[in-house]
């Protein structure tokens, strides 16, 4: 074999490791049970714990209810650009939703898992990468708060990074 094509073999190989959510349910109990959540066909999820109802797919994604999965890729943004699509953004009969705080978020990171660190049934095919909340940093005005869905991890970042977006509403 070429070394061409062995590097294309392994490249394969590990794009589709990459690719693998890890879980640790022998360990570790789920932060996220999909029982705690009503899952709607318009591509929304209502969790029954917080009252908050969230869109299943990422900003720049598409709900799809017969395969229940999200179509297309999503979309990052910088933090102004996030806060501006949530108060334009009309989904599933509702024109209320707003970038998640800093507790929202972390209210459906799944402590379980990694790569990414949610519930795979509810929030389908997101990025195990940062996503914005509207919390900015009180020592760094120009930083506001992200979780990594790689790690589940929160961390700080520039406004004007290009991060991706989830955005929520209070279930009323």
């Amino acid at each position: 074999m070429t070394l061409i094509k062995l590097l294309g073999v392994l490249s394969i190989i590990f794009s589709q490791v990459s690719l693998a959510q890890t879980c640790y349910d022998s360990d570790l109990t789920a932060t996220t049970p999909t029982d705690r959540f009503v899952q709607n066909d318009n591509g929304t999820v209502e969790d029954s714990l917080t009252g908050l109802m969230w869109m299943r797919c990422s900003i720049g994604q598409t709900y799809n209810s017969e395969t229940t999965s999200c179509d297309n890729d999503a979309k990052q943004m910088t933090w102004q650009q996030a806060l501006q699509t949530a108060q334009s953004t009309d989904f599933a009969e509702f024109s209320d939703w707003h970038v998640p705080d800093f507790k929202q978020l972390a209210g459906i990171v799944e402590r379980q898992c990694v790569d990414p660190a949610v519930n795979k049934v509810l929030f389908p095919n997101t990025s195990p990468e940062n996503y914005w909340t509207n919390t900015t940093s009180i020592n760094v005005g120009d930083h506001a708060w992200a979780y990594a869905f790689y790690s589940g991890k929160n961390n700080l970042k520039s406004k004007n990074a290009d991060i991706y977006v989830r955005l929520v509403r209070y279930a009323k």
